[in-house]
């Protein structure tokens, strides 16, 4: 892992918690100014015994009303290519790796606006301590911002995606691409086949687990 994710980051707080008691925690979190804004902490979700944890930017604009990971329209394309790839979402825990939707307002519309690396840096203390009790085989890196707080910026999505990297500690990392990307690309003549791609890859996710 990242020196972000590093054993330090398992403070006295939450060292006795479950995963409940963890999200209950989150729910009223200052550590950052994100929470001004944002309607909630969206915590991660999925059974403690998930054998794989899928780890995003941050919530969208659905995630942020229902307080619920991935079910905006990237999330449910999300779910399509999980079951081509015959993974079930259910046994999966999915999170982000900052917890609080940072947006810019354009008239009524909230777009969507990267995290910075502070933003990341310390929401990464939230993530560590799900990684630290799921202890899952295997985690999934879904784009750049869930690469960096997981593995630190000399990990590179256009260079490395497809990759299963190992880190000095905890499990191996496989890197790809966030499912939002494939909804801007959707209409365009590669669309078709960059989902394609990304099953694929979530196949090697499932073959992973299988072994």
């Amino acid at each position: 892992m990242s020196e972000l994710l590093g054993p330090a980051l398992v403070q006295e707080e939450v060292a006795g918690a479950n995963l409940d008691e963890l999200r209950a925690k989150a729910a009223s979190c200052t550590r950052c100014d994100l929470y001004r804004d944002a309607t909630q902490t969206v915590f991660g979700e999925g059974p403690k015994t998930a054998e794989v944890v899928f780890v995003g930017e941050q919530p969208g604009d659905k995630e942020d009303f229902a307080g619920r990971p991935f079910v905006g329209p990237a999330g449910k394309l999300f779910d399509r290519c999980l079951e081509q790839a015959g993974i079930e979402r259910d046994e999966c825990y999915l999170t982000n790796a900052v917890k609080h939707f940072k947006f810019e307002r354009r008239g009524k519309r909230r777009i969507h606006a990267k995290p910075n690396k502070g933003e990341i840096k310390i929401c990464a203390w939230w993530l560590a301590a799900e990684l630290r009790l799921i202890r899952p085989r295997l985690i999934v890196a879904l784009g750049a911002t869930a690469a960096y707080s997981l593995l630190g910026p000399q990990v590179k999505v256009t260079r490395d995606r497809g990759s299963m990297l190992r880190a000095a500690i905890g499990p191996p990392v496989f890197i790809t691409i966030h499912p939002s990307s494939l909804l801007r690309v959707l209409d365009q003549p590669m669309g078709q086949l960059e989902v394609e791609r990304f099953v694929d890859e979530m196949k090697c996710v499932s073959s992973f687990l299988e072994h």
